[in-house]
């Protein structure tokens, strides 16, 4: 099965330095096949005979702290996940010089629909979207310092999500 392995918080500023040649090679000796990296931000495409997505989230955790000597929380989507979030991306969303749009991968424990009103989404300026594993998110640059999107850092719902521009993960979808 193929999957994707979204790490969050690795290389930003250049704290919990993960090269991923090394990310590469750590796949690899896990058993996983296939293995691609792409850009700096931690995203590895891997085939794997484990059906599990939980197993192998633990597994791939467990091995990057034991390797890199620090914690990265990892999400885990089939190629299917990432394939029915891609596609319920806007097909005018773009993250360009006109408009933001990120994708927030979420945990287990953050993923409903219902997590849309905790987020509070500034009406005129967010567009907000649930689809089961994430949350499409788009501003233009226009109306950037009223969304409420920068709000979130540093809260724990935070914490409980990965993000990649729409920019990334179309083309993840693309190296599927």
């Amino acid at each position: 099965m193929i999957y994707i392995a979204l790490l969050r918080g690795i290389n930003v500023g250049g704290n919990r330095k993960v090269e991923m040649p090394r990310l590469k090679t750590l796949f690899e000796s896990l058993g996983h096949t296939d293995v691609k990296t792409y850009i700096n931000s931690g995203n590895v495409i891997f085939s794997s005979a484990e059906k599990d997505q939980t197993i192998l989230c633990v597994q791939i955790e467990e091995a990057i702290e034991s390797e890199f000597s620090f914690t990265v929380p990892t999400i885990i989507k089939s190629a299917n996940q990432l394939k029915a979030i891609a596609e319920a991306i806007p097909k005018e969303a773009q993250n360009n010089h006109e408009m933001e749009c990120d994708i927030l991968f979420l945990w287990d424990e953050v993923d409903s629909p219902g997590v849309l009103k905790d987020l509070d989404p500034r009406e005129g300026a967010d567009e907000v979207k649930y689809v089961p594993g994430a949350i499409i998110w788009s501003v233009s640059k226009e109306e950037i310092n009223k969304s409420k999107l920068l709000r979130i850092v540093g809260t724990p719902f935070y914490k409980r999500v990965t993000i990649r521009n729409c920019n990334t993960v179309r083309k993840l979808l693309s190296l599927l």
